[in-house]
């Protein structure tokens, strides 16, 4: 029998290492939503696991910075793309029922968490090792935003658009994470909805 199949406790090692890195990730994202000094001796603390089992996992702090980080942004896009289904919206969903179940799931997933909006959107700006990862996942929020534009315009125009809205309502969101816009949940939702539907607008 392989070591990772043999059984302790009722649990294989494969199990118990899956559980050290969930715990380990879970205690990342404390600390990184936080705001809180993210390092290897603080997640240990959190996770209440020693640094071997750290390094089984990961290769250093920045490696569980940004495996928060791709976890948190993975979910949201997820979030996303299930409230702009069929499922969602119904068959005869049209623009604007798209742009507030999408708006509507996202102020749920990082207001409802504010550490998911803050891994999200203010770590980023702070941590060093997101700071190009940051960049690099943007695009994948854009195309979702981009394939629910109107399809009138030429590629080029709705990938513009597209990157803008993202950028603009990203913003827009930290400011409210971080209390620079102090306004209630639903104005926030239905200006955004108002973004969305203005952007969708120019290509009608």
């Amino acid at each position: 029998m392989a070591d990772a199949e043999r059984t302790w406790a009722g649990t294989t090692l494969s199990d118990r290492r899956s559980a050290r890195r969930r715990r380990l990730l879970d205690a990342g994202l404390d600390l990184l939503g936080t705001g809180a000094t993210v390092s290897v001796r603080a997640a240990c603390r959190h996770a209440r696991l020693t640094e071997r089992y750290f390094y089984e996992n990961f290769a250093d702090r920045d490696e569980l910075v940004v495996a928060v980080y791709d976890e948190v942004a993975g979910r949201a896009h997820e979030v996303l793309v299930d409230a702009v289904s069929g499922d969602a919206i119904g068959a005869e969903g049209g623009a604007r029922q798209r742009a507030r179940s999408a708006v509507a799931a996202f102020v749920t997933l990082v207001l409802d968490d504010p550490r998911l909006g803050r891994v999200l959107l203010l770590a980023p700006l702070a941590e060093p090792a997101l700071a190009r990862v940051g960049g690099q996942r943007l695009p994948m929020f854009a195309d979702l935003v981009r394939e629910q534009l109107s399809d009138r315009v030429d590629e080029q125009d709705r990938v513009l658009t597209a990157t803008a809205l993202v950028g603009g309502l990203a913003n827009l969101f930290s400011a409210y994470l971080s209390g620079a816009i102090d306004v209630p949940r639903e104005r926030l939702t239905a200006h955004c909805v108002r973004l969305v539907l203005g952007a969708d607008a120019l290509h009608s």
